[in-house]
């Protein structure tokens, strides 16, 4: 208690005191808030480095996203192309039966005249109908012989 009484009493005599006090508390006050300061950047820090590869996945999907649309849009392109291409190739493949009628007509005329008889259409046969009587053995003979059979 001796030692109480005797602290008591050289703090009373000091004046100072309060203000020390106060400037320790205000230092500590600033140490604090600095510790809080670094522990904020710290996890602010750690927060960046754990989200940073996720942030390039997503930046890798999204380039991926632009590559597809670019390439979709480099199908339809071909697509359309191959569209005009089959439209011309039917516009051309109609000339050609046009034409070939074209052409077939004198010929029949001339038959007329000279009084042979017309070939019907199913016996002229188109590419793959040739090629299958062939293959299953009819179409063979003569002509003399096909006169017969009808």
């Amino acid at each position: 208690m001796d030692s109480v009484v005797a602290s008591a009493t050289s703090a009373a005599g000091r004046t100072s005191l309060p203000g020390d006090l106060l400037g320790a508390m205000q230092r500590q006050l600033e140490l604090v808030q600095e510790v809080i300061d670094r522990e904020r950047r710290l996890e602010t820090d750690v927060a960046a480095r754990l989200l940073a590869p996720i942030d390039a996945v997503f930046d890798l999907l999204e380039e991926t996203g632009a590559s597809l649309r670019h390439q979709a849009e480099a199908l339809e392109s071909a697509g359309r192309a191959l569209e005009e291409s089959a439209g011309l190739m039917k516009r051309q493949a109609e000339l050609f039966e046009r034409t070939i009628g074209t052409l077939r007509q004198p010929a029949e005329l001339a038959k007329a005249v000279a009084g042979l008889e017309r070939r019907s259409r199913k016996d002229q046969g188109r590419g793959a109908s040739k090629s299958q009587g062939r293959a299953t053995g009819q179409g063979r003979g003569t002509s003399k012989s096909r006169g017969r059979d009808s």
